[in-house]
């Protein structure tokens, strides 16, 4: 019975302990030692239960306190992020410090919110900033370059627009340095960004921008036939053709139309000559008496010119063309679509084919999402075929209004689920094992349930006590409980004074008027 009894009072100790104690959920993760340390201190400081897991990386707190948990640890700082940011000139005593000291701090505090702005970026779990700013030598005319290099430990895999954004952050932070000069390295060692002087385009190879737009231009196109003929039913395969070789093109253009006057000159010239005598010496005219004679003479010739000159400035339009590497000359998108499924009046799912409206219109979709170009020669087909592998479960509508709210996750289903367990094998343990032991512990001692012999009645005759030992013992061998004997004598007893209600009140007044 004690054994029984410590086993009850844990069993419902432990239901109790377990319904009543709040659901635990996600605090913080990714959490360094120092972090963990210092949100536990503060945790226990507050009164508040917590728990840990994976060697201290997570916590876990009530669900019901996350917000303001958040919050509070917000307001003092935590989590750091596992490194020492601006925060270390908080409580540096400038006045004793040397301009060495504190160019060391600065760079380390520019480091530790490099790598705490890095980590923000989805898929990091940690990053290590090492920069390097080289001062300006003595009577140098060039200043060196600063660079940088940053060690990642991610989830998965990066994409590489996400690693030339890491690039672009750090360069764009730190006054003089280059995206170029910025390496990045995962921690297995692959390098996913050089740092190289000689590397000058930052957007990596060919292969890898022709990777990256294909996968995004297949990423839209499946998001887009996916939500018409459900998940995992469709299946998207797109390339692309790029020109890599880059053009300069610089043309002149001349509008003999369109003239502007520039300068204009005008000159006018007139002459007049004298009679063929006039202004001549002759022997005639130097004769004595030779003005006498009258000679005939030649009338005068007069000329006159006029010039015009005008200079014209032509139209003229100087057009240089720079068409940069990565032009897309050619998209080809194949898309394979499932076909419909449902359940017949037997309860098996049966195929049926996309009526070709259906296919016409994803046909229009796709070609509206990779931007189609007939002239580019672009070309886009749409096949409906039947997978190899079936769907199990029919997808079906999802119920709305006052059936949606009962929509519950996958956490409160879990919750109910338990609560339903625990409740059963309460159940089960109370009728089981509590009531057993209840009836054996009321039970009081067979030979005190063993009643007097009442005194002879007229009408029907009272068993003697060897019937009712008889009797009692039959009963103990049956039932195997103490507890049943006396029952069944007071039961006996009040089947008696049913039968006979005159004999058994006489019997009573009798009592009461024998003296005690």
């Amino acid at each position: 019975m004690a054994a029984v009894t410590l086993a009850l009072v844990g069993f419902f100790g432990f239901v109790i302990m377990r319904v009543t104690t709040p659901p635990m959920t996600t605090l913080f993760t990714d959490l360094s030692y120092e972090d963990s340390s210092a949100i536990i201190k503060d945790l226990e400081r507050q009164g508040i239960p917590y728990d840990m897991k994976n060697d201290g990386s997570v916590i876990m707190v009530p669900k019901d306190k996350v917000t303001r948990l958040r919050m509070k640890l917000a307001e003092g700082g935590l989590p750091k992020g596992g490194g020492i940011g601006y925060e270390i000139f908080d409580k540096s005593d400038a006045l004793g410090s040397t301009s060495f000291v504190q160019n060391i701090n600065h760079l380390r505090a520019l480091e530790g919110e490099m790598a705490r702005t890095i980590k923000a970026i989805d898929r990091i779990q940690a990053a290590r900033v090492h920069l390097v700013l080289p001062e300006r030598p003595l009577f140098s005319r060039e200043t060196p370059e600063p660079s940088a290099s940053i060690v990642l430990r991610v989830r998965g895999a990066l994409e590489p627009q996400q690693v030339r954004a890491i690039r672009h952050i750090v360069a764009s932070a730190v006054n003089g340095m280059k995206a170029q000069r910025v390496s990045i390295v995962d921690e297995t060692g692959q390098l996913l960004a050089n740092g190289a002087s000689g590397d000058t385009t930052g957007d990596g190879s060919g292969d890898e921008r022709r990777a990256s737009f294909e996968k995004r231009m297949r990423d839209q196109v499946e998001t887009i036939v996916s939500s018409v003929v459900g998940s995992g039913r469709a299946r998207v395969q797109l390339s692309a053709d790029f020109d890599y070789n880059k053009i300069t093109q610089t043309s002149d253009k001349f509008d003999p139309e369109g003239r502007v006057l520039r300068s204009s000159q005008s000159r006018e010239e007139s002459s007049a000559t004298a009679n063929a005598n006039d202004g001549q010496v002759t022997v005639n005219n130097e004769l004595p008496g030779a003005q006498g004679q009258g000679g005939a003479t030649t009338p005068k010739d007069q000329s006159k010119k006029s010039e015009e000159i005008n200079n014209y400035e032509i139209s003229r339009v100087t057009k240089t063309e720079v068409t940069e590497a990565g032009r897309v000359n050619r998209i080809s998108v194949a898309v394979l679509v499932d076909g419909s499924y449902s359940k017949n009046d037997k309860g098996e799912i049966v195929y049926a084919a996309r009526p070709k409206e259906d296919l016409d219109r994803i046909a229009t979709l796709v070609r509206s999402a990779i931007g189609f170009d007939q002239k580019r020669g672009d070309q886009v087909e749409i096949v409906n075929l039947r997978f190899a592998e079936s769907p199990s479960v029919i997808p079906t509508d999802t119920p709305k209004g006052f059936l949606g709210m009962f929509q519950f996750t996958k956490d409160d289903i879990m919750y109910f689920v338990e609560l339903g367990v625990m409740l059963i094998l309460g159940l089960i343990v109370v009728f089981m094992v509590v009531r057993p032991l209840l009836k054996r512990v009321l039970a009081s001692d067979p030979a005190a349930a063993i009643p007097a012999p009442l005194p002879a009645l007229p009408e029907t005759p009272v068993p003697t006590p060897q019937q009712i030992s008889n009797a009692t013992s039959q009963m103990i061998d049956v039932a195997q409980v103490q507890g049943q004997v006396h029952a069944q004598s007071v039961h006996r007893v009040g089947e008696l004074a049913d039968r006979n209600p005159n004999e058994t009140a006489t019997i009573i007044r009798q009592w009461l008027s024998e003296p005690a």
